[in-house]
C-alpha cells in the first residue's frame, strides 16, 4: 500500500510517502525549488511529489491514496488531484488533525494527550486531543484570533523582525531578557479553562504595523502610542512573550502520563523544554518538523490508521527522508563548475580529512546522504566547527551565516556520551529542545551557552546517522572532546541546501573553508 501526503499548500508545502507501513520519503517544495520560506501560495508541490515518488520507486498510477491537508486553495483542486493520480482515493484532512496525527502516531506512546499550536489553520489556532492505540479524539479547540502563535508573531513584528518568518529570533533573543513583561502578556492572553482569550483592548484594529498594538499596551511600557521599541527593551519583551506562551501551554497541557506536541509553536525549543520540565507529564514528544510542512507526515499517518484501518504503528527512525546524490552526479557538478577537488576513496579517509580540517579551526560544510526533512540540519546538510576554536561562534555568525550574535549553535555529541557533558532529554535527538551543560564543562562550551547553563544539544545515534556518529568519535579521539558545533548548511535567507549544485553555490558564496560532498573534498 502506498499513501502520498500533501501538506502546507498555502505555505511551507511538502509531500511525504508511506509505503507498506514505512515512512520512506518526505521533502519540502522550498528546498527543491530554492524558494524563500512560505513562498508557495496554493500551488501543488510538484517537485516534492515527484521526488518522493522517485525515492519510493513508484509511479502516480501506483498511489493507492492521496491525503491532502486543508485549507485548499480553490474548488477545482480535487479535480486536479484526480487527474494527476487517476487510481487513487482522495482523502481531505483538517489542518490540526494532521498536526496531531503527525505528533501522536510516531511518538511510540500507547496513549497520550496531544496539543497543537500555530498561528491559524482552518481558522483554528490550537487544539487538544486524547489518543489511545490508533485512535484520536478531539477534546478542545482554539479559534483565531485567540491565538498563541498570532500573538507571538505580533511581538515578532513589534521587535522589528518579520512575522511568520523570524519567530525563532525572538525565541533566542528572549534568553537575554528578564520577566518584567510576562504579566503584561498573560493579561493579554487572559487564560481560562477553555484556553487563551486575547483581550482586544490592548490592540488598535486600524494599526497595520508594529503588531497592531494599541495605546493601552504602550501605556504599560511607559512609551508613547506607536513609538519605536527601544533597543534596551527588546530582550525583555521577547522574554515576556516567551514566558507567557510557555505558561499558556502548560495551562492547556494539564497533567498526565504522555504528552505530544505539533504545530508551528512546536518548533520553539524553549517551549518544548518548558513542557518537558514544568508539566506534570512523565514523557513529552514533539514532532520535529512541527510546522505546516509536517502536516504531510500527519496526512499519511492519519490515512494509514483512520482510513485504511491499519493497526501497525509507524516509527520515526530518522528525519533524513529527502533525496541523496551519487558520486557520478556530484562529479558532473564539480567538473562542470571547473572546480578542483580530491576524491577520497574510503569513509575513513573522509573522516580523517574532516577531523584534520576541524582540528585546524577550519569551518567545514558537511553534505552526506539524504537531506533532512524539517528546518534543522542533523548532520547531513550541516556546517561544522570545533568548540575548541575560541572564534568559532563569531566566525559562523558574522562571516558565514550573517546573523545576530544571540543566535547560538547546536552542540552535536554521540548519544551514549551525552550524559558526560550535558543534561539532555529524548527530544535532543532532533534538536527539538534545549539541554544544560554540566557545571564542570561550562567553560568548554561558553561560546554555545544561551544563558546560564542552557545550550542547544544534538544527540546523535549510531544507527540513525553512522557516518556523523563516527566523525564525532574521531574528533573526540583527536582532541579529547567528542563534540562539534553544528548549524544548517545554507546561505542567509535560503532553505537548507539540497543538491550538490546548491552546496557548491553556498560554499563559494560564504566564508566556509572546506567542504565535503560525499567523498568529494573541496577547499579554498
Amino acid at each position: 500500500m502506498l499513501i502520498l501526503g500533501i501538506g502546507g499548500i498555502l505555505g511551507d508545502a511538502a509531500a511525504a510517502v508511506l509505503k507498506d507501513g514505512a515512512l520512506v520519503a518526505a521533502v519540502e517544495e522550498s528546498k527543491l525549488a530554492r524558494l524563500p520560506h512560505r513562498a508557495n501560495h496554493g500551488d501543488l508541490p510538484e517537485r516534492a511529489i515527484q521526488t518522493c515518488l522517485e525515492i519510493a520507486s513508484a509511479r502516480p498510477d501506483q498511489v493507492d491514496a492521496v491525503a491532502v491537508v486543508r485549507p485548499l486553495p480553490e474548488a477545482g483542486f480535487h479535480l486536479r488531484l484526480r487527474a494527476r493520480f487517476p487510481g487513487s482515493r482522495i482523502v481531505v484532512l483538517d489542518h490540526h488533525r494532521a498536526h496531531a496525527a503527525s505528533a501522536y502516531y510516531p511518538s511510540g506512546f500507547d496513549d497520550a494527550t496531544v496539543l497543537t499550536f500555530d498561528r491559524a489553520g482552518d481558522f483554528h489556532c490550537g487544539s487538544r486531543w486524547q489518543a489511545r492505540g490508533t485512535e484520536m479524539w478531539l477534546e478542545q479547540e482554539q479559534y483565531y484570533p485567540d491565538s498563541l502563535g498570532d500573538l507571538y508573531g505580533r511581538v515578532t513584528e513589534l521587535l522589528g523582525f518579520q512575522p511568520n518568518l523570524d519567530e525563532h529570533k525572538v525565541q533566542w533573543l528572549s534568553v537575554s531578557g528578564d520577566e518584567r513583561y510576562r504579566d503584561l502578556f498573560l493579561a493579554i492572553l487572559s487564560l481560562s479553562d477553555g484556553g487563551p482569550r486575547l483581550d482586544r483592548s490592548f490592540f488598535n484594529t486600524e494599526r497595520l504595523k508594529h503588531g497592531g498594538f494599541g495605546p493601552r499596551f504602550y501605556e504599560r511600557l511607559a512609551l508613547d502610542d506607536g513609538a519605536r521599541i527601544p533597543e534596551a527593551l527588546r530582550p525583555h519583551l521577547a522574554a515576556g512573550i516567551q514566558k507567557a506562551v510557555e505558561a499558556a501551554a502548560l495551562h492547556m497541557a494539564g497533567q498526565g502520563r504522555n504528552l505530544c506536541l505539533a504545530g508551528g509553536l512546536g518548533l520553539n525549543a524553549l517551549l518544548v523544554s518548558a513542557l518537558e520540565r514544568g508539566s506534570g507529564y512523565e514523557k513529552v514528544f514533539v514532532q520535529p518538523a512541527a510546522g505546516n510542512a509536517g502536516t504531510a507526515l500527519g496526512a499519511v499517518l492519519e490515512t494509514w490508521h483512520s482510513v485504511c484501518r491499519q493497526l501497525t504503528r509507524v516509527t520515526l527512525e530518522t528525519l533524513c527522508l529527502g533525496p541523496s546524490y551519487t558520486a557520478a552526479e556530484t562529479k558532473q557538478v564539480v567538473e562542470n563548475c571547473k572546480l578542483r577537488f580530491h576524491y577520497l576513496l574510503t569513509a575513513e579517509e573522509v573522516i580523517d580529512r574532516a577531523v584534520a580540517q576541524l582540528s585546524d579551526n577550519k569551518i567545514v560544510a558537511w553534505m552526506q546522504g539524504r537531506m533532512e526533512f524539517g528546518p534543522r540540519a542533523l548532520g547531513n546538510r550541516s556546517i561544522l566547527a570545533s568548540p575548541l576554536d575560541p572564534y568559532s561562534t563569531e566566525n559562523l555568525n558574522l562571516f558565514i551565516k550573517h546573523r545576530e550574535p544571540f543566535r547560538k549553535f547546536a552542540a552535536s555529541i554521540p548519544a551514549e556520551l551525552s550524559s558526560q557533558y550535558f543534561e539532555a532529554g529524548d527530544n535532543t535527538r532532533f534538536l527539538s529542545t534545549v539541554g544544560r551543560v554540566k557545571p564542570e564543562h561550562q567553560e568548554k562550551f561558553a561560546a554555545a551557552i544561551l544563558t546560564g547553563d542552557l545550550v542547544r544539544v544534538h544527540t546523535v545515534d549510531r544507527d540513525e546517522n553512522p557516518l556523523y556518529w563516527r566523525l564525532l568519535h574521531a574528533a573526540g579521539k583527536a582532541t579529547g572532546l567528542p563534540v562539534l558545533y553544528n548549524t544548517s548548511f545554507n546561505l542567509f535567507g535560503e532553505p537548507l541546501v539540497c543538491t550538490p549544485r546548491d552546496a557548491v553555490r553556498s560554499f563559494y558564496s560564504s566564508g566556509i573553508d572546506a567542504m565535503f560532498i560525499g567523498h568529494f573534498f573541496l577547499q579554498k
